[in-house]
């Protein structure tokens, strides 16, 4: 039973994106027809344009850009909370019609850190492997195999078990998850992995992610009296 690793891929993106923001918002003040302010985007530099839409709020036609991840090495924990994030598309691995003969699990830093405690999480784990595994070769006796067989046998399975999963965001609902996801405050599992999709996202547009993170980089930590106080720190990370 191996130790999941947290992966972040970005499978796809809108092409162009920048120039694809930067069309829907001229759009909305120029008398060109489409093709013609498609030809005179492409002509010129958007990089100022796009950063002025960032920085004044004019955030709708950021929603006309979308990014797809491909994710793995999460706990179903973290699964969790990332689908609380509702303007968006997840499709999960299915516990139901995938068989956990072996499953791998995340192991939270604070337990990693003490050797009687991991010794522990990794007996548990075996312990609920050993479990599903039972249950599932009890249901098989009563005739009860294939997926009618894993969708009651998952109940056993833990919290820390590891999920795989494709996630497509829009830019707007991206840099909204990036300010409450890279926080400090957020659990540290989802905000490693939201650090590693900022990281993809910074790649494919630079322009639009450039400010991008927790929402203390820009002025007082939201999070008031609940504050980690250590905007100074983060702030030199996500810059």
């Amino acid at each position: 039973m191996p130790e999941a690793k947290l992966k972040v891929v970005l499978l796809e993106h809108t092409p162009n994106p920048e120039n694809v923001v930067a069309m829907a918002a001229k759009l909305c003040y120029s008398p060109s027809d489409v093709e013609g302010l498609r030809g005179k985007i492409l002509a010129k530099d958007q990089k100022a344009f796009v950063e002025k839409l960032v920085s004044v709020g004019h955030m709708s036609p950021i929603e006309h850009v979308s990014f797809t991840f491909g994710i793995e090495g999460i706990s179903r924990a973290c699964s969790h909370q990332l689908v609380r994030h509702r303007v968006a598309s997840y499709s999960q691995q299915s516990q139901r019609y995938v068989r956990e003969t072996e499953f791998d699990y995340v192991i939270p830093p604070t337990i990693k850190n003490d050797r009687k405690l991991t010794a522990a999480f990794h007996k548990y784990m075996k312990q609920a492997q050993k479990a599903y595994d039972e249950m599932i070769s009890g249901l098989g006796e009563q005739g009860i195999t294939g997926e009618n067989a894993s969708q009651d046998a998952r109940f056993l399975l833990p919290n820390a078990a590891e999920t795989k999963i494709v996630v497509t965001m829009n830019a707007r609902e991206l840099l909204h998850f990036f300010r409450v996801r890279c926080c400090n405050r957020a659990q540290w599992e989802i905000r490693e992995m939201a650090a590693l999709m900022l990281r993809e996202a910074r790649k494919a547009a630079p322009v639009l992610f450039s400010g991008a993170g927790p929402g203390c980089l820009k002025g007082k930590c939201p999070e008031g009296k609940m504050s980690c106080g250590k905007a100074a720190e983060v702030r030199k990370k996500f810059k």
